[in-house]
């Protein structure tokens, strides 16, 4: 019987080193075939952006084809199921931001996938700013005078934003709540319909992506008087932090990661993280996630998780306390 078991524990070594070296292998020829990014958004967005260009860069690194496969529906929740389900060997990815991985799990009592165990976080590419923006019309031109005017206006100043539960409500509501001011929410079904009422005067306010606003401010259809990232946005350094400004440690923010299937291989993992931190660390890459409004910012597997982690835990809070719900 000792015979048998020590031989037992012998294969059971040779097992563990035969399924190492495979893995080993496969980590060391990934990709041998085209790589698939779904972005669960339809073309034209941060998002969908950030993916083009991630597409195309590591296409180049990798000597393989990088292929976008828009997936849009139920606020991204289509696409990252359809991925969830994926082998996870690598050639099939997700690309979502904030609003995919840490606000609709708190804004929805039932998803087809448990957000929690689905995947296996693999690197933040950039962060996207919010720019606080106002109808040109206004006499506020900076955040402090925006302020005084909605305090002296209570119930009165309006905000627009994409929708309830997206990004720019939530950055509304966060403004609100550390400013203790009174403002209504005019939730809109898009980024453009919001942005075009704000230009004609309709509505006051408006959080919205550099990416998407920063054509309009330069034009003056649109006045940016804060940006809502701890730092100056790099596509307008210029601009103060609404941090800056007279409200200390506000940070509302989107950001765009890629993930893989729940099961992907640790080396794997590591070794397209490694590979997305040296496309975004190209000097072209930089410069081109600037224009797009992106603050490049490649995080590990590791950090990227415990931001999803931090940023779930954050607008949970901002959910929960503002009675946040889907129209």
């Amino acid at each position: 019987m000792p015979c048998f078991n020590r031989l037992i524990r012998i294969i059971g070594i040779l097992s563990v080193g035969l399924f190492t070296s495979f893995a080993d292998a496969q980590t060391a020829s990934f990709p041998d075939r085209p790589v698939t990014i779904v972005v669960p958004f339809p073309p034209g967005g941060g998002t969908d952006a950030g993916a083009r260009l991630m597409a195309q860069k590591l296409s180049t690194r990798w000597g393989q084809s990088v292929i976008i496969d828009n997936k849009a529906g139920a606020s991204g929740m289509v696409g990252s199921e359809f991925v969830s389900r994926a082998k996870p060997d690598g050639y099939t990815l997700l690309i979502a931001n904030i609003g995919v991985f840490s606000i609709n799990p708190s804004l929805y009592k039932k998803m087809s996938y448990d957000p929690d165990k689905a995947f296996s976080p693999i690197s933040m590419i950039a962060e996207l700013p919010y720019f606080l923006l106002v109808t040109p019309s206004m006499k506020a031109n900076n955040v402090k005078e925006f302020i005084a005017y909605a305090k002296a206006n209570p119930g009165t100043v309006t905000y627009a934003s994409s929708g309830s539960g997206s990004g720019p409500h939530l950055a509304g509501e966060m403004f609100e709540k550390a400013t203790g001011l009174d403002m209504m929410h005019v939730p809109y079904k898009g980024g453009g319909p919001a942005a075009a009422d704000v230009m004609a005067g309709h509505v006051n306010m408006y959080f919205s992506t550099v990416l998407e606003s920063i054509g309009s401010v330069k034009t003056g259809k649109l006045k940016a008087l804060g940006a809502s990232s701890l730092v100056r946005s790099p596509a307008m350094p210029e601009l103060p932090t609404i941090a800056e400004s007279g409200v200390p440690g506000f940070d509302a923010t989107s950001w765009i990661g890629i993930v893989a299937p729940a099961g992907t291989p640790p080396l794997l993992v590591d070794k397209i993280a490694a590979d997305i931190k040296a496309v975004v660390s190209e000097q072209d890459t930089k410069q081109t996630l600037i224009q797009q409004g992106a603050t490049p910012m490649p995080l590990s597997p590791t950090a990227f998780k415990a931001r999803i982690e931090s940023d779930r835990q954050r607008y949970a809070k901002v959910i929960k306390d503002g009675n946040v719900q889907i129209d």
